[in-house]
């Protein structure tokens, strides 16, 4: 959904080597009563890529005048900005549009063999010009955006603009999205083949794309928002017509995209989360015959959970995102969880410690009853991490409270046998 492309000025709509097109420009006059070229305006959609960026594919539009082809991007950025990370975890990540030659803009997906599809867009040459000029106006004056995955991306930007322009008639999606799907079910399924982007999107983000989304706001994928477009309408006073008139495969390229193909069963999230179930399930089987617990084992295991619970809580508290809040996962992976490798070699906080699994325990089984009630769908890697989780709190008060209880009985033993030795 984004891309690195060289920036132009606005004055390139009016100057710019035209590419072949199959349909002639027509006229309108402006706001001034002179007879303006209008511009065929094209939707372009760039099949999905390698990158997890480019998962959903791309959008840009084509204009073209009898001395002008260039397609509009809403999708820059530069990685190499200052503090680009940190500003993206934060959810300050800054988009810029701009503009390029459109064989430029196409050699670079005809280069990756991603194709790109062309449709051609059923405006009137007023409506032509009037976006055209919304466009420009949003480059000169308003180049740099705050982006959004799902509410404010290369998609939905153009989209926007275009239903600007054809006001007061509108676009009417005449498909429809299947019943329950929500932002998260479709990023699932764009990253089908890349489970531990999704493992990690389904960490970062809360329930607020778990909601039952709209069509059009489904148009937040560029893959998408071309299906939906070859059968919308626009709906005026004077009657319906096509979105599209004409749709056309510009560039050819690997079907479906050339994303990477789907990651063996053995290196996903689910299998490594199975395995470590497997592994505290031993573990805890162990220390009970042994009356023992395994520090080692729940210091690593829990510093994870906690470094990982620094960043969730970042997200939650800190960053800007608008999804990242509310998120339930803090009920399990937390700073609180850092509390386990830093006590548990003290003979004063493994006291400490019991009231700490009593609560963690109780924190992540609400965790999953309330995720249930709440909608948000959880990983189902998440439930075996979870369940190794709580095995190892329930392991630590069993074998601590039995540890004490032992240490009373001895005790007493030791009393009611001086006590018996004395009267003698």
């Amino acid at each position: 959904m984004a891309t690195i492309l060289t920036v132009l000025p606005p004055w390139v709509f009016a100057q710019s080597e035209r590419t072949g097109s199959a349909t002639a420009p027509a006229s309108a006059p402006d706001s001034t009563g002179i007879v303006a070229e209008a511009p065929v305006v094209s939707l372009l959609t760039c099949a999905p890529g390698e990158l997890v960026y480019e998962l959903e594919g791309h959008t840009g539009l084509r204009f073209r005048t009898s001395t002008t082809d260039i397609v509009v991007n809403w999708g820059l950025f530069d990685f190499n900005s200052p503090g680009f990370i940190y500003r993206f975890v934060r959810g300050e990540t800054d988009y810029t549009v701009g503009a390029a030659p459109t064989e430029w803009f196409l050699n670079q997906y005809r280069h990756q063999g991603r194709s790109v599809t062309e449709q051609v867009l059923n405006l009137t040459p007023t409506e032509a010009l009037r976006l055209q000029q919304l466009v420009a106006d949003n480059m000169q004056n308003n180049p740099v955006y705050r982006y959004n995955y799902v509410k404010d991306n290369c998609s939905l930007r153009p989209l926007r603009l275009i239903e600007k322009a054809l006001a007061p008639d509108s676009i009417h999606f005449t498909d429809t999205v299947a019943a329950g799907t929500t932002f998260r079910s479709m990023m699932t399924d764009f990253h089908r083949s890349y489970p531990w982007y999704q493992f990690g999107i389904d960490l970062a983000l809360g329930s607020g794309i778990d909601y039952r989304i709209t069509t059009a706001e489904a148009a937040f994928a560029p893959v998408t928002l071309q299906k939906l477009a070859a059968s919308a309408i626009i709906t005026t006073p004077d009657g319906n017509r096509r979105f599209v008139s004409a749709t056309e495969t510009i560039v050819a390229g690997t079907p479906g995209g050339v994303a990477l193909p789907p990651t063996p069963w053995y290196l996903t999230p689910v299998f490594f989360a199975y395995v470590l179930l497997t592994l505290t399930i031993a573990v805890t089987l162990f220390d009970i015959a042994r009356r023992r617990v395994s520090r080692l084992f729940d210091a690593l295991m829990f510093g994870i959970y906690g470094i990982a619970g620094c960043v969730i809580a970042f997200l939650v508290f800190i960053s800007s995102h608008e999804a990242t809040s509310p998120n339930l996962i803090i009920l399990w992976l937390n700073p609180f969880c850092l509390l386990v490798p830093l006590c548990l070699w003290s003979r004063r906080g493994r006291n400490f410690l019991i009231c700490y699994h009593f609560i963690n325990f109780a924190a992540v089984l609400a965790l999953i009853i309330v995720a249930g009630i709440s909608g948000q769908r959880l990983n189902h890697a998440f439930l075996p991490l979870m369940a190794a989780d709580m095995i190892r709190s329930a392991a630590y008060i069993f074998n601590t409270l039995w540890e004490q209880k032992r240490k009373k009985r001895r005790n007493a033993y030791q009393i009611r046998y001086s006590g018996s030795y004395s009267s003698r």
